[in-house]
């Protein structure tokens, strides 16, 4: 099986062998017969250690992203938390990108820090600044690409060879590509991190994340930690996540088709100063993305002027983009992405709340949009309605 939307449907989901069940059925169970102490049926005794609605979710997962061994997980916080716990010790450093997802962020300089790793943020774009951050203690680059909000891109190619020399991990947190657009792992990097909540389930019914690898080590480590600490999904929403994943082409396609015709219809708006989506060819990351992604996702984000948003002392630049935000109907203002329908946000006041005041504050005036897949001329007229 080599095609993507042959492998999504099938990889991990053979027909069950006791019934006959085309889809793998929800084992809503919490532990398992054995025939005789310590003799289980396909290894399974509780389903925290291992479940077969999860086993094949896995699975296929880990087919998706071309790895050998996957993971699924509760969230996609909980599998950056068991990774980093997995692969940093106190006084390990790492680099983070200079405008990460602020959940990360929030986990690195919150929890880790008080375990005694530190941290630099950098345009992970810029090699030279990449190298110049590194360190004897530098053990993982961590990278999102594109970046959340900002739609950055990183060369992942390039700084897998910076990992390599320096003994390193690279680890990309592939959400906003989803594995239907890019596959990290085919182009050098150690690790894949998901939020299966996003592109992969896809209908904002579910929350899980992922983990892939190639690295049996790492994999062995890792499965005693996820058995240890139980931070799993249960078999419910690993059987909706299972389902996203069969219909992820289809949609990432819609996704990438209504993107590119928002982003083009908001470009040279008057009242926008700045469209990001790598799409464009202005974009800074266009030919690092077009070399590394089959499309170019379905996220936009863009900075509104600041005209008539007034406050103590001058224009309020958040005051414009948070009536833009106000003022949709189609587009729902909500947290999340990667759902079938389109979601507005003040990423600011919103999902990176928590990097005010540090060097990966983003841009009061940033508006960010998640671009489902509704008829796009719907919504290109809510938000021109909407900017006024």
């Amino acid at each position: 099986m080599n095609g993507f939307s042959t492998r999504a449907i099938h990889a991990g989901q053979e027909p069950d062998p006791t019934t006959g069940s085309v889809i793998v059925p929800i084992y809503a169970t919490s532990t398992f017969a054995q025939d005789s102490v310590g003799e289980t049926r396909g290894g399974y005794d509780y389903s925290r250690t291992a479940n077969p609605t999860r086993t094949a979710l896995a699975e296929c997962l880990a087919s998706l992203e071309r790895g050998r061994h996957g993971f699924a997980f509760s969230s996609g916080m909980a599998a950056t938390d068991l990774l980093l716990r997995t692969s940093l010790k106190p006084n390990d450093h790492l680099l983070i990108p200079h405008d990460a997802y602020g959940g990360t962020f929030r986990l690195i300089d919150k929890v880790f820090t008080e375990w005694g790793v530190t941290y630099t943020p950098v345009n992970l774009a810029d090699l030279d600044a990449v190298r110049a951050a590194l360190r004897d203690t530098t053990r993982m680059i961590w990278c999102e690409t594109p970046t959340n909000p900002m739609l950055g891109i990183a060369d992942i190619s390039m700084l897998a060879e910076v990992t390599r020399d320096i003994g390193a991990r690279l680890v990309v947190d592939n959400t906003f590509a989803s594995p239907y657009l890019q596959t990290p792992l085919s182009l050098g990097a150690d690790v894949v991190v998901q939020s299966t909540t996003k592109y992969i389930g896809g209908h904002s019914d579910l929350v899980g994340g992922a983990v892939v690898t190639n690295d049996d080590e790492l994999a062995d480590v890792i499965a005693f930690a996820h058995n240890a600490t139980g931070a799993v999904p249960g078999p419910f929403d690993a059987w909706l996540t299972l389902r996203g994943l069969k219909t992820l082409a289809v949609r990432m396609e819609r996704h990438c088709d209504n993107a590119e015709r928002v982003a083009a219809a908001l470009v040279g708006h008057p009242k926008i100063t700045r469209v990001h989506y790598p799409g464009l060819p202005d974009h800074p990351g266009h030919e690092v993305a077009a070399k590394q992604m089959h499309r170019f996702g379905g996220m936009v984000s863009f900075q509104v002027s600041a005209d008539g948003g007034t406050a103590a002392g001058g224009a309020d630049p958040a005051a414009a983009a948070l009536r833009v935000c106000a003022a949709t109907k189609l587009f729902t203002l909500a947290e999340s992405l990667g759902g079938v329908e389109s979601l507005i946000e003040h990423p600011a006041r919103m999902t990176h709340a928590s990097v005010k005041g540090s060097a990966l504050q983003v841009p009061a005036d940033l508006v960010r949009l998640s671009v489902g897949i509704e008829d796009a001329d719907d919504l290109i007229e809510d938000l021109l309605a909407a900017l006024g």
